[in-house]
């Protein structure tokens, strides 16, 4: 049975609540001492794999709904994006206000030119920056053929961003390597669509 336009909308009030019930426990965790000795670490890994899920949850949309024949699924990926945008702009922000101090732009630049990791982190969200900023009707019927080109660039993303996770962590863990995997998973499942790009 396919969902209907009705069930579409419950649905993006669930995914509105998943995108905004992690912020109301971490103002919690904050405030009433839920986080480890190292508060601030503990913000950027969160805000970090959030936005990661968020990614994936993303990419996952239109095999999906290929493959479980709901083609209204696809109505769902924008809010998807969208929400992925909104903790990565979280995670850059609680490293650039609570590690490095909010008006100390020159330590920002240097510490990118000395980790790498920072780099392909700032590359995967300005990426999610034009993609939210393109995400409108209006801006796919301006762009037209281009729309789909730079929107693309969401599966650099999800290379960038994995690598950005595990490089960022000083001892590995199963947790970022899991999300590395997944992310596999979901590029490799469009393999005939890559490979059509290399013809």
């Amino acid at each position: 049975m396919r969902l209907s336009v009705k069930q579409i909308t419950g649905l993006k009030v669930l995914l509105h609540l998943a995108g905004l019930l992690p912020f109301l426990w971490l103002v919690w965790a904050v405030n009433n001492g839920g986080l480890s000795a190292d508060p601030v670490k503990d913000i950027q890994h969160f805000t970090g794999r959030t936005a990661l899920k968020f990614l994936l949850a993303t990419l996952l949309v239109t095999p999906l709904a290929r493959y479980a024949k709901q083609p209204l699924l696809i109505r769902i990926r924008r809010l998807l994006g969208l929400w992925c945008f909104a903790w990565a702009t979280l995670h850059l922000t609680s490293y650039a206000t609570l590690e490095l101090g909010i008006n100390n732009l020159a330590l920002f630049g240097r510490e990118l030119t000395t980790r790498p990791y920072l780099v392909l982190g700032i590359i995967s969200w300005t990426i999610l920056l034009a993609l939210t900023l393109t995400s409108t009707q209006a801006a796919q019927r301006k762009l037209g053929k281009r729309w789909q080109l730079l929107h693309n660039f969401v599966y650099l993303v999800a290379i960038l961003a994995p690598i950005h996770y595990l490089w960022s962590v000083k001892i590995i863990s199963p947790q970022p390597v899991i999300y590395a995997l997944l992310a596999f998973a979901l590029l490799a499942w469009r393999y005939k669509k890559f490979r059509q790009w290399w013809r």
